[in-house]
């Protein structure tokens, strides 16, 4: 006979599921011996932890544009996924997570493992369920599978384990049975009324300085944003989660936009009369235009979130490529390029501060270049994962986007931690791409040494750069630019250690470097290796990360920070100093 377990692997199969990251746990012991019968297809890709599980889940799902799944016992293992199933939510990533529950005869008897898994997980899924009988499937598993698409969403099914381990019977064909049409992906576009894309094409025609903000849900339009741009005589720049859209070394992209952005950015959002928002819900709104002083046009897919962020005039719901192709035949040329060759000019000034800001001394390594000198020998097909923290600067500001190259973060939950387990996603999402994973010391901590192992295990060619500051970097600038207080080293400082030595423990390649002429060789080690590397850099904290237009009451509560009794405070001065002056050189 077949067992529900058996069915929901059968079912996986159905909807082209490759492999699940997951841990096992007596909760999932059905679901799991089902795998075993059905020669490990699809994969069982065992991680080091259930979060890691969401983590990579939330990788394949954002590197394949397809749905991960992720697989969790019940109790711990389910609270675990939380934090995965959360950054999937507030980035839009569809994921659907399999989740075990304690046997329905214990269920409200304070059973062991037995958590309310629906006040757990009411906030995240976009669709919840409890399977308690075997004819709810199919329908509750392709249901989760459809809203998740359709919502770009995570979706939930829990199964208590003795459900797990029942023969499968199909629904009925009688009142209170639901059945369930067979897996499918069915694609269609949303396309606004001709009115409105009409309505949009004149305000855009009518200005003279058109700036163009891009997101991740521009991913699919980057030729029609290109035209857009070129027609309007616009700059373009990109929220995090769009940087990979647009190469940056097309003259008129500016880059970042925001705290982690670029001085082109902000200046083109300071000064433009029209703003044209695609695929972006970036929620920073002392970055765009002072309302009043730019109409703006915006294109989403989303209803819901669709004029949130500025009073835009006119508000375009549908898929970005198929509204800019009935956008583009309604716009007119600018004869006038001022505009456009002042944001080309101020583009191509940015990228020689940036390099100039690179190579200032440090001690021992400047974390910039690190990235800088990464952008110099990046592959073009490659994929660059970045965890939250202080690296995350210099990926939005000194990563140069080139070809084919694709990259991503936790863009709005911003949580530590998941730049490893991403790129453990994105390896069975795009096996033949080079894997880049730029971590901080205390995300590395934190989890990322231990997913090395499931790297190995999977004998997975992947690059771990670890900015070796121990510091956790970016919260102890935050006390000082936003809070006044100097670093506090009790909070702030991590333990140190070796973490090439420990990838070399483990079988791994262990990279050192500790001077920044080493760095150039150690990238192309590390590119040219077939496994995974870790490139263990000993970085400056003392590096500030300036905002393209930090605010004097920033300016003023770092240095009044620093003159509190930083311990760092010689080190934060010289380093801001020669950082800052670096932009104002000829």
């Amino acid at each position: 006979m077949t067992t529900v377990g058996d069915f929901i692997v059968q079912r996986l199969r159905d909807w082209k599921v490759a492999q699940v990251f997951a841990y096992p746990g007596d909760g999932i012991n059905g679901i799991v011996a089902a795998f075993g019968k059905a020669d490990d297809d699809p994969r069982f890709i065992q991680t080091r932890h259930e979060e890691m599980a969401a983590f990579a889940a939330v990788g394949y799902a954002k590197f394949s544009d397809d749905v991960g799944v992720c697989l969790a016992t019940s109790g711990p293992g389910a609270i675990h996924l939380l934090n995965g199933l959360y950054d999937a939510k507030l980035d839009h990533v569809p994921v659907v997570a399999i989740v075990g529950q304690t046997a329905r005869t214990a269920l409200g008897g304070s059973y062991q493992q037995e958590v309310d898994l629906h006040s757990l997980f009411r906030d995240v899924a976009a669709f919840l369920v409890d399977v308690t009988v075997p004819e709810q499937l199919p329908n509750a598993l392709d249901r989760a599978f459809r809203t998740a698409a359709a919502e770009r969403a995570p979706a939930v099914l829990i199964i208590p384990n003795d459900v797990q381990e029942q023969d499968y019977a199909a629904p009925k064909h009688e009142f209170k049975y639901i059945p369930s049409s067979p897996p499918s992906r069915p694609s269609s576009t949303v396309v606004p009324a001709t009115d409105e894309v009409r309505r949009a094409a004149e305000v855009l025609n009518s200005g003279s300085k058109v700036a163009v903000l891009i997101g991740q849900g521009a991913r699919g339009a980057a030729e029609e944003v290109r035209e857009v741009a070129d027609l309007l005589g616009a700059g373009v720049a990109k929220a995090l989660l769009g940087k990979d859209v647009l190469p940056d070394d097309l003259p008129f992209v500016t880059g970042s936009i925001g705290l982690l952005g670029t001085r082109p950015s902000y200046e083109m959002m300071r000064d433009c009369d029209r703003l044209l928002i695609i695929g972006s819900n970036f929620p920073y709104s002392q970055y765009l235009p002072k309302p009043g002083t730019a109409r703006g046009v915006q294109i989403d897919l989303a209803g819901s979130t669709i004029g949130m962020r500025y009073p835009t005039e006119v508000n375009l719901v549908g898929d970005a490529r198929e509204t800019l192709r009935a956008l583009i035949p309604l716009l007119d040329r600018k004869d006038d390029r001022s505009w456009r060759q002042t944001i080309e000019q101020n583009v191509t000034r940015w990228w020689e501060v940036v390099e100039r800001q690179a190579l200032v001394p440090a001690e021992p390594v400047n974390p910039m270049r690190i990235v800088h000198e990464l952008s110099e020998r990046l592959p073009h097909n490659a994929i660059v994962t970045a965890d939250s923290g202080s690296a995350t600067n210099w990926y939005a500001r000194n990563l140069k986007i080139r070809g084919d190259v694709r990259s991503s973060l936790s863009g709005t939950l911003a949580t530590m931690g998941c730049a490893v387990p991403y790129a453990l996603g994105a390896a069975f999402a795009q096996p033949d791409r080079p894997l880049i994973a730029l971590v901080g010391d205390g995300a590395m901590q934190m989890n990322g040494m231990a997913e090395l192992l499931t790297l190995r295990h999977h004998d997975i060619r992947c690059i771990v750069c670890v900015f070796h500051n121990n510091d956790l970097n970016q919260v102890t600038w935050e006390l000082r630019a936003m809070g006044g207080a100097p670093k506090f080293e009790p909070s702030q400082t991590l333990p140190d250690l070796s973490y090439a030595q420990y990838a070399r423990s483990i079988g791994l390649q262990g990279i050192e470097v500790d001077d920044p002429d080493q760095l150039g060789p150690a990238w192309e080690t590390a590119l040219a290796y077939a496994g995974t590397t870790v490139l263990d850099v000993r970085c400056d904290p003392n590096v500030p990360p300036i905002p393209p237009h930090a605010t004097f009451d920033q300016l003023k509560d770092m240095t009044e920070a620093v003159l509190r009794g930083d311990p760092d405070a010689w080190g934060v001065m010289a380093r801001g100093l020669r950082t800052k002056i670096q932009e104002l050189l000829p």
